[in-house]
C-alpha cells in the first residue's frame, strides 16, 4: 500500500521493522548506564563527601571517553564491521555499569565510569553506519528511532529508580546501579539474538577498506561536532546541575519530577520526529526556534519555582530533543557511505570533548562564587551557540 512505502522510493516501511527494532534497543542500552546516575547524585554526593565540581566530573567522565574513544571506534568499525563493534561496546558498557555499585571509594567509581564510557563510545560510530546500511532511504527515520531508544533508556531509570527499584533494594544506590547493569545485559542478549536475522553488508573484493581517520580539515566535521557538542552540553549539564540546585534550594522533592519531565518531553519530541524528521533535515528554522525556547526554559529553571520548574523542564527537554535528533541524522545524511563512520567519529570527538568541560565549569562556578544560579550560565551559552551553529548547518548539501 502507498502509506507503507518510503517517500524516496525505498522498500516498504514494514520491511524495515526488524532493523528499526534493533536500532531502538541499541539506543536504550546506550543511555541507561549514563542516566542511572543523575537521580542518585545527592546520595552519591553524601557517600563520598563530594564537591560540586567533583559531581560535575562524575557526569562529565563518560563524555570525555566518548571523545577519546570515538576515533578508535571508527577504526574498529572499519576493520571488524559495525555489528561486532556494536556488540563489544554494549557488553563492556553493561558490565562496567553494574560494577559501579561495587566502588568503595571515589577514585574507583571514576575508573569504572571511564571503562563504561569507553564501551559506549566505541559503539557510537557504529550506529550511524548501521542506519545508513539498514535504512538508506529513510536516514531521518532510522536516526529518530534509535534516538527514541536513547530517550527511553534515559527516562526509564529516572522514572523507576525511586518509585520501584530503590524500595526493592533497600534504598541502596549501589544495588540500584547493579540492577540497571543487569537490565542492560538482558537487552544486549536480545540484540545478539536478533542481529543474525538482519542482512549483512557485502563488501566487493576489489574495494579498499573504509577510511576511519576523521578529516580534521573538513569544515563539515567541525560544524557537526560543535553543533552536536553545544546541544549535548545542555542535556548533560542539566542532569548534573539541576538535582544539586533543587536539593540546595530546599526543593529536593522536585528532583525526580524535573528530570522525568525533561526526558519525557524529549521522548514526546522524538515521537514527533518519527513523522517529520526527514522534512526537518537541512533546515535552519528548527535550531532558531527551539534554541530560543531552550534559553527561555533555563532562565525559568533558575528564577521560578513550583510547577514552573516542571514547565521549564518540559520546554527545555522538548526543544533540545528536536535539535538533537536532526543533528544526529546529519553525519549519515551528509557523508558518502564509506565515510559515515569517520565523519561520525570526528563529530563525536569534537562534541564530547566540548561537552565534558561544561558540567565541570558549571560546578566550579558554583563552588568558587557561592552563587548556585551562576551554574546555569554556561548552559545558556551553549543554547545560544547551538542556535547559531545549527543555522550554519543548513548550508551543507546532502550526499548522493
Amino acid at each position: 500500500m502507498s502509506h507503507s512505502v518510503s517517500p524516496r522510493g525505498g522498500p516498504p516501511l514494514t520491511s524495515l521493522l526488524p532493523a528499526l527494532a534493533l536500532l531502538c534497543l541499541a539506543g536504550i542500552a546506550l543511555r541507561i548506564p549514563i542516566l542511572a546516575i543523575p537521580p542518585l547524585l545527592p546520595l552519591i554526593h553524601d557517600s563520598f563527601d563530594m564537591t560540586e565540581a567533583q559531581v560535575g566530573m562524575l557526569v562529565g567522565l563518560p563524555l570525555a571517553l566518548f571523545a577519546l574513544a570515538a576515533v578508535p571506534g571508527s577504526l574498529l568499525v572499519a576493520r571488524f564491521g559495525a555489528r561486532l563493534t556494536l556488540m563489544v561496546g554494549l557488553v563492556i558498557a553493561a558490565l562496567a555499569s553494574g560494577a559501579r555499585g561495587f566502588a568503595d571509594e571515589l577514585l574507583m567509581l571514576y575508573v569504572i565510569t571511564v571503562v563504561m564510557g569507553f564501551g559506549i563510545s566505541v559503539m557510537q560510530p557504529a550506529l550511524p553506519r548501521l542506519v545508513r546500511e539498514w535504512t538508506p532511504h529513510r536516514i531521518g527515520l532510522g536516526t529518530a528511532v534509535y534516538t527514541n531508544g536513547m530517550l527511553i533508556g534515559a527516562v526509564t531509570p529516572i522514572a523507576l529508580t525511586f518509585s520501584v527499584v530503590m524500595p526493592a533494594v533497600g534504598q541502596s544506590w549501589r544495588y540500584d546501579l547493579i540492577f540497571w547493569g543487569v537490565v542492560v545485559l538482558l537487552i544486549v542478549a536480545v540484540i545478539a539474538v536478533m542481529l543474525p536475522s538482519l542482512p549483512a553488508r557485502k563488501r566487493a573484493p576489489e574495494r579498499l577498506p573504509d577510511r576511519w581517520w576523521p578529516d580534521w580539515k573538513s569544515s563539515l566535521t567541525w560544524a557537526l561536532g560543535l553543533t552536536f557538542g553545544t546541544n549535548n552540553s545542555i542535556y548533560f549539564s542539566l542532569n548534573a546541575v539541576l538535582p544539586e540546585y533543587l536539593t540546595f534550594t530546599g526543593r529536593g522533592d522536585m528532583v525526580s519530577p524535573a528530570l522525568l519531565a525533561i526526558n519525557v518531553a524529549q521522548l514526546l519530541a522524538l515521537l514527533v520526529l518519527l513523522l517529520v524528521a526527514d522534512r526537518l533535515l537541512h533546515r535552519a528554522w528548527p535550531y532558531i526556534v527551539f534554541g530560543l525556547f531552550a534559553v527561555v526554559g533555563m532562565f525559568a529553571m533558575a528564577y521560578l519555582d513550583g510547577v514552573w520548574i516542571i514547565v521549564a523542564s518540559v520546554v527545555v527537554g522538548f526543544a533540545t530533543a528536536i535539535t538533537f535528533g536532526i543533528t544526529l541524522a546529519l553525519p549519515p545524511a551528509l557523508s558518502k557511505a564509506e565515510d559515515v563512520s569517520r565523519t561520525a567519529a570526528g563529530t563525536f570527538t569534537i562534541a564530547y570533548a566540548f561537552s565534558v568541560v561544561i558540567p565541570i565549569i558549571c560546578g566550579a562556578l558554583w563552588d568558587h562564587t557561592g552563587l548556585p544560579r551562576l551554574a546555569f550560565a554556561p548552559i545558556v551559552a551553549c543554547a545560544i551557540g547551538m542556535t547559531l551553529l545549527g543555522s550554519v548547518m543548513s548550508r551543507y548539501k546532502p550526499s548522493a
